[in-house]
């Protein structure tokens, strides 16, 4: 199982920059529509604090690194082609572009907060980065509203036996967005609504789309170009804007990002993805260390330059999954290794659904679960933090 994050918005904003940085991967990148026209996956990575060394142990990761005690966990990373206005309505590549988005858990809206792109990505001078942020949540809106009307409109026409239920009718209709009917019937009556169609007008179903997109496609804006001065001056605006307090923002800016990869990988500079800072550990021009330093006061000033960061609280805090090692609770070492691994489950996730996740045998098997930091026993029912070291016994 593996997390995967859409990096979604308009033309021109710094997607497929965000995605290289994110990857050092070989997208086109290019100042006009479409550049990326179908899907690119990619392999990105969250930064959790390796537990290897509260055992007095090295680990021996299976999949990603460890460096200086942080494991980097790869998660999977799609960006998704340019949307416009009416992509709802099939402008563009339209429902290409939703449907490919509905592949990814969690979204990345990468926006211009320099506002120097227009609506349609073209380039301009003092754009309003909210129009961008109302834009694609109206899009999404409307991909689920009209989702919404087919599934009401499937509950009206049948035949209303006793057992006939609105929430059972549009769960299966919305099947594809991974929810079920005790969310849905949950989100009804959350807005106020009851259970019975012919008394909800137009605004309550926009509202009850509205709200079903936000729980199923949770959502967070990285204000990219944050490295120039009109997008420190729009985000100070933004952030303040009580419209917009339902969305998580990260500054950030993809070119500093691919920037610092690139010179640490010519050895220019050591540098490792999220840091706040990097050392020139090579003779460069003074054109080149001009231009780090540049780097330097904003990875200073905003903590990093936003990728590693966004990718992170999109997955930890947007989504709110954990990380969880597979351990042992005297801490032992096999022939294979020790602390191989490192999971990112779903927030809530329980020892029976990490035991599932592991193999459907161990699941079945399940005897209960040991907390190795404090070697105590743990029940199947037992809900799991981030960062714990679990060890499962299982009779198969």
């Amino acid at each position: 199982m593996s997390y995967k994050i859409g990096l979604v918005g308009k033309p021109s904003v710094g997607k497929s920059s965000f995605f290289n940085a994110a990857t050092m991967n070989d997208v086109p990148e290019g100042a006009y529509p479409f550049t990326t026209i179908d899907p690119s996956v990619g392999e990105a990575y969250v930064r959790v604090d390796c537990a290897a060394p509260e055992f007095d142990e090295s680990c021996t990761p299976n999949v990603g690194v460890c460096e200086h005690g942080t494991r980097f966990v790869p998660t999977k990373l799609v960006d998704v082609a340019g949307l416009i206005p009416g992509a709802h309505e099939g402008n563009g590549l339209g429902n290409q572009f939703l449907t490919d988005l509905n592949e990814a858990d969690v979204l990345i809206h990468i926006v211009d907060f320099s506002g120097k792109t227009d609506i349609e990505g073209e380039a301009t001078e003092g754009h309003d980065p909210r129009d961008d942020i109302d834009f694609l949540e109206d899009e999404l809106d409307m991909w689920y509203l009209g989702i919404l009307e087919s599934g009401i409109e499937k509950h009206e026409t049948k035949y209303q036996g006793a057992e006939a239920k609105i929430e059972v009718d549009l769960a299966e209709q919305m099947s594809a967005f991974k929810t079920n009917k005790d969310e849905i019937k949950q989100i009804i009556l959350s807005l106020g609504l009851e259970l019975d169609t012919e008394t909800w007008d137009a605004d309550d179903r926009e509202a009850l789309a509205r709200e079903i997109r936000k729980r199923t496609k949770p959502m967070l804006i990285a204000a990219n170009k944050m490295d120039t001065p009109e997008a420190q001056a729009n985000w100070e605006e933004i952030t303040t804007d009580p419209d917009y307090d339902h969305l998580t923002f990260v500054p950030t800016s993809a070119h500093a990002e691919k920037a610092l990869k690139t010179a640490a990988e010519g050895g220019v500079v050591d540098y490792t993805a999220g840091d706040d800072d990097f050392e020139i550990v090579d003779d460069i021009s003074a054109e080149q260390e001009a231009g780090l330093e540049q780097i330097r006061e904003f990875v200073g000033e905003y903590g990093g330059t936003g990728v590693q960061q966004a990718i992170e609280t999109a997955l930890f805090d947007v989504l709110g999954s954990i990380a969880i090692f597979p351990g042992s609770a005297n801490g032992s070492a096999d022939e294979k290794g020790v602390f191989r691994d490192c999971f990112i489950l779903p927030e809530g996730s329980t020892t029976e659904d990490f035991a599932y996740f592991l193999h459907s045998d161990i699941g079945e098997g399940l005897l209960h679960g040991i907390d190795c930091r404090s070697n105590r026993q743990i029940g199947s029912d037992h809900e799991l933090d981030h960062r714990d070291v679990v060890e499962i016994v299982s009779t198969n």
